[in-house]
């Protein structure tokens, strides 16, 4: 893969992650530098809440600002998103987010799959989608469309994933670019 391409196009990095994702945004979050240029948006498998200390907690961690996406919100350069509890996040063609409470996809809402297809018609090669820790295979569909789209798409190490069938789901069915441990995804956000 063309280095300026990567360095020059990507516009929106898309995280994906579910049981064990937590702790890796632990680590990953405090290595990223202010000064990145894409936005970074993380959608989790989480409980049902209302409230936003997730948000706050993953906030402690970097000096990029971090909030909850809202409805209709603009997507920013350099700006963390966190997908809210119990709604879908999709991406429009504006570069806005849309909120959905529709059913549940592989039991979870937000589903990663949701938010990577919709990222996949919006960005299209100007997106990475990295799948993180967890216990099931959400997230490998949006990540075909991603790849199909022109996108980049990067599995953590299943051998450094507290759950890892979410990641070797994704790299038994899709042609990722890189598999990477926490470090390396790290390495690779600032680089872009």
């Amino acid at each position: 893969m063309e280095k300026s391409r990567i360095d020059s196009n990507i516009e929106a990095v898309f995280i994906g992650g579910s049981a064990g994702s937590l702790e890796v945004l632990f680590r990953l979050l405090p290595l990223l530098m202010p000064e990145i240029k894409p936005a970074i948006i993380i959608t989790l498998h989480r409980r049902s809440m209302g409230d936003s200390s997730l948000t706050d907690l993953l906030a402690t961690k970097t000096l990029l600002p971090t909030r909850e996406a809202e409805d209709k919100d603009l997507i920013l350069p350099g700006h963390i998103y966190l997908a809210p509890s119990d709604y879908h996040l999709l991406i429009e063609k504006n570069r806005t987010f849309s909120l959905d409470d529709s059913e549940k996809i592989n039991f979870s809402r937000p589903s990663l799959d949701v938010t990577f297809e919709t990222a996949a018609d919006t960005y299209s090669s100007h997106a990475v989608g990295i799948i993180l820790s967890g216990a099931n295979d959400d997230g490998t569909r949006g990540l075909i469309a991603l790849k199909n789209a022109g996108g980049i798409v990067i599995a953590q190490d299943p051998l450094t994933a507290q759950m890892p069938l979410m990641p070797q789901h994704a790299i038994n069915q899709v042609n990722v670019d890189f598999i990477l441990d926490t470090v390396r995804i790290a390495h690779f956000i600032n680089s872009l």
